[in-house]
C-alpha cells in the first residue's frame, strides 16, 4: 500500500477536493431534511450540530442518526429512501462553496494547476448540486460511487481522478474533512490536507488522521496549497 509524501509536490499539478464539508458546505439542507424525517415519526427537533456532524457519513447514517435505528432493520431500505426524497426537493437551494474556495479555485487556474471532486455521494444527487452551483472554474473531473468499484477510503476514485486530470498521485492533492479521505489520499500516495472546518463528529480529531496538513478554515487552503 503506497502511503503519502511527507513533503509537499514539487510539481503540483491538481488538487481534488471530498464535497460535502469540504468543498461546499451543504448541511443547512440536510438539517431541515432530518428535522422533517423525525416530525413524520413523531419526534421532537434534534440539536442541528448532531447532523451537522454526520452529513459526511451519507444518508444511511442520517437515518439511523434521525430515527435511532439499525441498517438491518425491515424498514431502514424505506426510511432511506424517504430521506433521499426529502433532499431532493431542498438540493442545492441552500447549499453554497465554504468562504474563498471560488477565489482559490479562480487562482489555481491562473497558476495552470486542475481540480477535481472525489465524493462518496451519488452521481443522481452530485450533477444537480454542482449543476445549480455552478462552480467556476469547472472541475476537470468529478468521480462519484457509481464510477468506481470501491468507496473511499480505497483510493480507486482519486486513481480515476489522476488519469483524468493528466497527472500523477505524487503531483497532487488532496482535501477532505473526514478519517477516510485522508486514508484514501494516504493509500493513493497523494499529499493529504485534512478540511477541519467541516463536518467532524463529536469525539473525532483531525490531528490523529495523518494527514499532511490540516486547515481549520476554508481560507487556510491559501496558504497551505499556494503559500499566500
Amino acid at each position: 500500500m503506497k502511503e503519502s509524501p511527507s513533503v509537499f509536490p514539487p510539481h503540483l499539478k491538481a488538487v481534488i477536493f471530498d464535497l460535502d464539508g469540504t468543498l461546499v458546505d451543504t448541511a443547512d439542507e440536510f438539517i431541515p431534511v432530518v428535522q422533517t424525517l423525525r416530525a413524520e415519526h413523531g419526534h421532537d427537533a434534534m440539536d442541528p450540530q448532531r447532523i451537522r456532524a454526520c452529513v459526511s457519513n451519507g444518508a444511511r447514517a442520517l437515518v439511523s442518526l434521525s430515527l435511532n435505528i439499525s441498517e438491518d432493520a425491515p424498514e431502514f431500505e424505506r426510511k432511506r429512501l424517504r430521506l433521499l426524497e426529502l433532499y431532493s426537493q431542498v438540493l442545492g437551494t441552500m447549499a453554497s462553496p465554504y468562504p474563498g474556495i471560488t477565489l482559490l479555485l479562480e487562482q489555481l487556474q491562473d497558476q495552470s494547476i486542475v481540480w477535481g471532486i472525489a465524493t462518496n455521494k451519488p452521481r443522481a444527487y452530485t450533477e444537480p448540486l454542482l449543476a445549480r452551483l455552478n462552480i467556476q472554474p469547472p472541475p476537470g473531473s468529478v468521480v462519484c460511487p457509481d464510477d468506481i468499484t470501491h468507496r473511499k477510503p480505497h483510493p480507486e476514485s482519486l486513481y480515476r481522478n489522476c488519469h483524468d486530470l493528466n497527472c500523477a498521485p505524487h503531483e497532487a492533492i488532496y482535501i477532505g474533512d473526514h478519517l477516510r479521505d485522508i486514508e484514501a489520499g494516504r493509500r493513493a500516495g497523494m499529499y493529504t490536507i485534512a478540511a477541519a472546518y467541516g463536518y467532524i463528529e463529536e469525539g473525532d480529531d483531525p490531528q490523529n488522521w495523518g494527514a499532511n496538513a490540516q486547515a481549520l478554515c476554508s481560507q487556510d487552503l491559501f496558504k497551505l496549497i499556494l503559500g499566500t
